[in-house]
């Protein structure tokens, strides 16, 4: 008998129906040679610090770090958990072949192992590894089933971001609940979640403290069309800082005539929005209809089981090169629902190095339509199966054709520039109507916003009469994370990264998987680390505090976690082994487990007697130094 482990009951369920085996028992499908049962998430995990040994029951920190001779797992859950192991269990004591069916991914890997190993599995296990969950995808992944041998790799990098989270978890939380927790509250840090809250701590710190500066710019109208002055700013930032500066150079030009000196007309290319990735299609979610990461997440899950898109968890925003001859078939399966399919039946569809690209792709591909019916989808659903299939649609549409035009001018000794654009070819922007795409947060022409007006006709050594403009300016604040802008951030270990070129090479060293980052973003809520307001994210006293605390560059500095996710993802590709990368793990959380014990920091404040003492660059301070205490103390 083959036995085949789904992720959860629903694959398994529509598993079972493509294998035939629809005989319903408790816990399971049987028939036509095969067994289909299936885990619930989290089966197994690793076990908690008591159960190790009894000296690690009770906090204290003569007893960390806490560091087990070897890592053991345990079933995890409730008697429904333990009851479909238990089911799980016996099918596979009498099965000759286990077929892993689990979540295609590093995570799914693990879940999988755990079930296998706890269960005590003696015999062959053989991998499915599919983009999506249609019939035709299921039958083409069992006909290349491989051994489980394959994914050894996938696996290690799993188990090594499991046991680096328990690692720095278990003894961060401990060490600094201990020192700094008072008996009031466990101070929760994490591998993941302490270096994002810590961008958001950063970036409030750097909007309260923002000094705003005024200054002035010099623009002028003429033809009804407004020029910008070209004014070299030298030492300072901004060329105009006062306002007896500016209306000195309105004086000097406005009865001097105003002439046009260029008009240079380029003809330009702009190419479709890129396909989605998870993290691009949560940020497009959260700007468009407000939905948080992790609503996003379970909309495009749902709709993946619903088998109408691929695999979400996914981070890459190419297709590999089979997919290409599919893709007539996917738009075919869709065209009674997007009209936008119409002009491109029939025809040869282009192959674009920004859509197709092998290298870019490593175990799955972007998000893109399955070809199904999307029927019964919900609202949200609808919303969401709509950008992914309109961005499937644009990248098979013409480009979009435009004329940039520069124009330069002068006004005696102050040179003036104004720049536009005019659309001469819509191409893929026809796809998305009047809602055009330069709003999604996937589009390559996403900085073009500022010269997308079209000019009057200028000519080379027209002149006339102008109207000086001296407009005042304040420089203004960054703006506070959205949802949106801290998955990007984690993306790109907090670097602000526009190109999308760029932004695509730096994945490797996001802070978090794709898969995990909106789990992290909602386990900051749940602890009061942060809070919303409006589309805002602002830190909590309890967060900034944490954060003054906590010694150790690598738990919160996004981009040395950055730097370890890179050697997990070495490891998945076999670059790196997981010996190396445990020794590291071991090594750095006794780092952090001293740092926390040699510490000074944590005393109640001599001024106020209400703060603790927290370390900061240079010298110690009061926690409660917004509030107006004046302790400080080098050392």
């Amino acid at each position: 008998m083959v036995v085949c482990v789904a992720e959860k009951p629903s694959v398994g369920a529509y598993i079972a129906n493509v294998l035939g085996a629809r005989e319903k028992h408790d816990g399971y499908f049987e028939g036509n040679g095969y067994q289909v049962t299936w885990t619930f998430g989290h089966l197994c995990a690793l076990l908690d610090p008591q159960e190790y040994t009894d000296q690690w029951k009770g906090w204290n920190l003569s007893t960390l770090p806490m560091i087990p001779a070897r890592f053991s797992i345990k079933v995890h859950g409730d008697a429904g958990v333990h009851k479909q192991f238990n089911t799980i269990k016996a099918l596979i004591a009498q099965a000759d072949e286990v077929i892993n069916c689990g979540d295609a991914g590093q995570e799914g890997e693990l879940i999988q192992r755990w079930v296998y190993q706890q269960a005590g599995c003696k015999c062959p296990v053989k991998r499915l590894w599919v983009n999506s969950l249609t019939e035709e995808a299921i039958r083409d992944g069992f006909q290349q089933l491989k051994d489980q041998s394959e994914y050894q790799h996938l696996y290690e990098a799993g188990l090594m971001r499991a046991i680096g989270d328990w690692l720095l978890g278990m003894n961060a939380t401990r060490a600094y609940t201990i020192r700094y927790g008072r008996g009031r509250q466990v101070l929760s840090v994490g591998r993941v979640q302490t270096p994002t809250l810590a961008l958001v701590v950063k970036r409030q710190a750097e909007i309260e403290n923002f000094v705003p500066r005024t200054y002035w710019e010099l623009k002028t109208n003429y033809r009804d069309t407004l020029f910008s002055a070209q004014l070299p700013a030298e030492e300072d930032e901004y060329a105009i800082t006062s306002e007896e500066q500016g209306q000195a150079l309105v004086d000097s030009i406005k009865d001097l005539p105003f002439t046009i000196t260029s008009v240079e007309k380029k003809k330009g290319l702009e190419f479709a929005p890129k396909l989605y990735d998870l993290t691009s299609l949560q940020v497009d979610c959260n700007k468009k209809y407000s939905f948080s990461a992790e609503q996003t997440l379970q909309l495009i899950q749902s709709l993946y089981e619903k088998r109408v898109t691929t695999y979400p968890r996914v981070d890459t925003t190419y297709l590999s090169d089979d997919i290409y001859p599919k893709v007539p078939g996917t738009l075919a399966g869709i065209k009674d629902y997007f009209p936008q399919v119409a002009p491109l039946l029939g025809t040869k569809l282009p192959k674009s190095k920004k859509v197709f690209d092998n290298k870019k792709v490593t175990d799955h591909h972007a998000i893109i339509p399955t070809g199904q019916r999307p029927e019964g989808l919900s609202a949200d659903e609808k919303k969401v199966y709509d950008l992914v299939a309109l961005h499937f649609i644009a990248a098979f549409y013409p480009e979009c054709e435009v004329s940039n035009t520069t124009v330069l001018a002068k006004a005696g000794e102050i040179d003036f520039k104004v720049t536009g654009r005019e659309v001469l070819k819509p191409g893929w922007r026809t796809v998305f109507g009047k809602d055009e795409s330069e709003n999604s947060e996937n589009s390559e022409n996403s900085d073009n916003s500022d010269n997308s007006k079209s000019l009057p006709a200028f000519t080379k050594g027209e002149s006339g009469p102008h109207e000086p403009i001296l407009k005042e300016k304040t420089t203004t604040p960054p703006k506070y994370y959205t949802e949106a802008t801290l998955l990007r951030a984690m993306e790109t270990a907090g670097k602000t990264v526009e190109n999308d070129e760029l932004r695509e090479a730096m994945k490797e060293n996001g802070i978090g998987r794709p898969s995990t980052r909106a789990a992290i973003i909602e386990k900051l809520y749940q602890r009061k680390y942060i809070v919303k307001q409006g589309k805002s994210i602002r830190a909590t006293e309890t967060g900034i505090n944490l954060i003054h605390l906590i010694i150790s560059p690598l738990l919160k500095s996004a981009e040395l976690t950055g730097l370890w996710e890179k050697k997990l993802r070495e490891i998945e590709r076999g670059e790196y082994t997981a010996k190396q990368f445990l020794d590291e793990l071991k090594e750095m959380t006794s780092g952090v487990v001293r740092d926390v014990k040699t510490n000074k920091a944590g005393m109640l404040c001599p001024v106020c007697r209400k703060g603790m003492i927290i370390r900061g660059n240079t010298r110690y301070g009061c926690s409660r130094w917004r509030e107006g205490c004046t302790y400080a103390e080098p050392f």
